[in-house]
């Protein structure tokens, strides 16, 4: 059985799921993949003790006091290779951006291989079921592009300045995915 729950957020309305009594999902609302590989019965139910730590959780980060991802158990579903790039994710700090390059270089050297494709990556970070907390938001362009985020361009914005990350050589592409 999956729980959910709804949080009001300064980006909208989140849904949040569990399962097993941890965090599988986390949505903003009207996102790309919203509710993406859930095909198991959903209940509503506010009194869900991961789902109350998740909303916790968000309330301090939307406060800006920065809590850390390893509060929260976490349990998103995904292939192997999505895995490795949201473990990445969340190793992002508060403030910063890395691009899809760095995280392809990233998994090529923990697979041994030459390189990797910041494209697959990028599809692996738009499929990360548990936004925010997870830090999908934090991944650029290799040219500063704030592309690519599921919940929407201006919803990323709002993640990075909240996160008092320097803006200054990140820019909106004329064209791209996720705009």
């Amino acid at each position: 059985m999956i729980y959910t729950t709804h949080y009001r957020s300064p980006i909208g309305d989140i849904l949040i799921a569990s399962k097993n009594d941890k965090l599988i999902g986390l949505w903003i609302e009207n996102q790309k993949y919203y509710l993406a590989g859930l095909k198991e019965e959903i209940t509503e139910n506010d009194n869900i003790k991961i789902l109350n730590k998740t909303k916790n959780w968000l309330d301090r980060y939307f406060f800006k006091e920065r809590p850390e991802i390893n509060e929260l158990e976490l349990e998103p579903a995904g292939s192997d290779f999505r895995k490795s790039v949201w473990k990445i994710l969340c190793k992002i700090p508060y403030g910063k951006v890395i691009t899809y390059n760095d995280i392809a270089k990233e998994i090529a050297r923990e697979k041994g291989i030459e390189t990797m494709s910041a494209q697959a990556v990028g599809g692996a970070v738009s499929h990360n079921p548990i936004s925010i907390i997870i830090p999908c938001h934090r991944v650029v362009g290799s040219n500063g592009s704030l592309t690519g985020y599921a919940g929407g361009i201006e919803k990323k914005i709002k993640l990075l300045e909240l996160e008092d990350v320097d803006m200054s050589n990140l820019f909106i592409p004329k064209k791209g995915t996720a705009l």
